[in-house]
This record gives C-alpha cells, sequence and structure tokens, in this order.
C-alpha cells in the first residue's frame, strides 16, 4: 500500500471512528504489542483501555471514546447499588488503561496476556468500535470467510 493510500485509510478511521480489518502482530521481545498505524488515530491521545472480555478468551481494546460511553451507563445503574459497585471494582482490577509508546506499542500485563492466552502472536481484530485480541488459532487463518455464521448472528438480532 502506498504511503498516500495508508494516509488517506488511517484519516478515513480516525473520522469515522471505526476499527476495521485483521492484524496478526507478534508481541516483541519485552511483550509489548504494536497497534496498526491506521488504528492509532481513533485512541485519543494514544490511550487505550484493555479489558478481558466477558464472553470470549479475548481482550477489547476501547478509544477513549467508547470507554466514556460504557462508563456514563456503567455511573446511571451503579449510583445506588452496592453489589453492582463491587463488580465495577473487580472489573477496574482487571482491566488496564495504557498509553502508546513512540513507535505505537503497549505492554499489556501478563495477567490479561495469559487470560487470553496471547504468547507470541496476536490476532487483532477491528470489531467496529473497538478492537478484540486473540491467539491467532482461535480464529483460524485470516482468509477465511464464514459467510454463514455473519448471516445467523445478524438474522437473530434481526439486522
Amino acid at each position: 500500500m502506498s504511503k498516500k493510500v495508508a494516509e488517506s485509510v488511517a484519516e478515513a478511521a480516525v473520522e469515522s471512528g471505526v476499527l476495521f480489518g485483521r492484524h496478526d502482530f507478534a508481541l516483541d521481545p519485552k511483550r509489548r504489542l504494536t497497534i496498526p498505524s491506521e488504528w492509532r488515530g481513533v485512541f485519543s491521545g494514544g490511550i487505550v483501555y484493555v479489558m478481558p472480555d466477558r464472553k470470549e478468551k479475548c481482550l477489547n481494546l476501547y478509544p477513549k471514546a467508547e470507554m466514556d460511553a460504557f462508563l456514563d451507563q456503567l455511573r446511571q445503574k451503579a449510583l445506588l447499588d452496592p453489589a453492582l459497585n463491587r463488580v465495577f471494582a473487580k472489573i477496574g482490577a482487571v482491566s488496564q488503561q495504557l498509553s502508546f509508546d513512540v513507535q505505537g506499542r503497549i505492554r499489556i500485563c501478563d495477567k490479561l496476556l495469559q487470560f487470553a492466552d496471547l504468547t507470541t502472536t496476536v490476532a487483532m481484530v477491528g470489531s467496529f468500535r473497538m478492537v478484540k485480541l486473540y491467539a491467532p488459532e482461535v480464529l483460524g487463518p485470516e482468509d477465511a470467510v464464514d459467510i454463514k455464521e455473519i448471516d445467523d448472528v445478524l438474522t437473530a438480532a434481526g439486522l
């Protein structure tokens, strides 16, 4: 991809705030993960929020705008609910707020990498509003497309 095309793709991602595509990157010797350049602008100020997924063995990376919307929902629900506040404290204990280094890398803590079985290579999947991090063997080959699964899920959602 030419530099000019790459720049226009990155600008479009920033403007829309949408994250698409799959990138498989190796963790470096210090266990840092490089965020694709076309996604970095979506993460305001180079800040990313990392949380374990509730239903899958993967990690979710949220841009600030998405985390702010999520926190607004939580604040409304948790205002008068002590049990919910305890759960939020547990979520906070296993989540991270990270900043990109000058080369666009982040260092996710070992307990989160371990949770998602991320040891050498990480499959980073743009999931519209967030990035999901999987062990590549969980997803299968990069070029596989399961349109039936996509259709089934969209149909079940009424779309």
